[in-house]
């Protein structure tokens, strides 16, 4: 997924397990693993519980495909969408798929995608069942993206321009705790990967942890990249070199040596 620039993706998204606030921020952040050709969303349009997607399909040129509910309790969105993967799996125009659901009803057919060689990216809230999760290349919670900002009020008539303050734009708390579970993840991975001096680049650090457990996100713990998250681990040290052949730096990380026991007295 690192190499995803030119990536040509099938966005699909169940209208009935996600929300529509942060569809800009999702979009945003899937547009970091390729170029979405397809975008559908999925749902009963003529149900009242859909009126706050309606208002962002055509903004995000998404395309809604009617779904009747054809018996109440009954979840028939789930086999449209499933049977428009299949579709465009075979069609050969895309080289991954992003699902957007928390419903763990896709875990087969994420799986499916894999087994046919798409890079399969999942996206949905912290709610989503463990299966699903693990069926995908990569699994994203809505709840780090970040949150649009509030609207602005007009100001009364007479207010001076010079009292108008910037509208901040909400930052989605940290949703995971660092816990002894993900420092052994990340050892485990360093051991995996370190030569004989131990240094592992960060870079392919962060794919294996990927690989290991796919909802992994420095931002799930409040932080926007990997480096600091490790950082703020005393059990790991970081190092910046510079690359022989280019200006870039690059980052290595391995685990911190124990100090050396105080000699003792004769």
């Amino acid at each position: 997924m690192e190499n995803s620039a030119d990536q040509k993706l099938a966005v699909l998204i169940d209208a009935d397990n996600v929300p529509p606030g942060r569809i800009k921020a999702m979009l945003e952040e899937i547009a970091k693993y390729g170029t979405p050709t397809f975008k559908r969303i999925y749902g009963d349009w003529t149900s009242s519980t859909k009126s706050g997607w309606k208002s962002v399909l055509l903004p995000y040129a998404i395309t809604p495909i009617q779904q009747y509910s054809y018996t109440s309790g009954k979840n028939s969105t789930d086999a449209a969408l499933i049977i428009d993967a299949m579709d465009i799996l075979y069609s050969g125009k895309v080289s991954g798929f992003c699902i957007v659901s928390s419903d763990s009803d896709f875990t087969r057919l994420a799986t499916r995608l894999r087994e046919a060689g798409m890079m399969v990216l999942g996206m949905g809230e912290k709610k989503t069942p463990l299966p699903f999760i693990s069926a995908c290349d990569k699994f994203i919670y809505i709840e780090i993206l970040e949150a649009p900002a509030p609207e602005e009020k007009p100001e009364a008539d007479g207010a001076s321009m010079a009292k108008k303050k910037a509208v901040p734009v909400a930052v989605a708390k940290p949703m995971s705790k660092v816990t002894p579970e993900l420092i052994r993840l990340i050892k485990d991975s360093i051991n995996d990967l370190a030569g004989d001096d131990g240094w592992v680049f960060l870079g392919n650090l962060g794919v294996l942890i990927i690989k290991k457990q796919p909802d992994f996100d420095p931002r799930n713990y409040g932080y926007k990249k990997l480096t600091p998250l490790i950082r703020s681990m005393p059990e790991f040290e970081i190092q910046e070199r510079k690359g022989k052949e280019s200006d870039g730096i690059a980052v290595l990380v391995r685990l911190k040596e124990p100090a050396e026991p105080n000699a003792k007295r004769r």
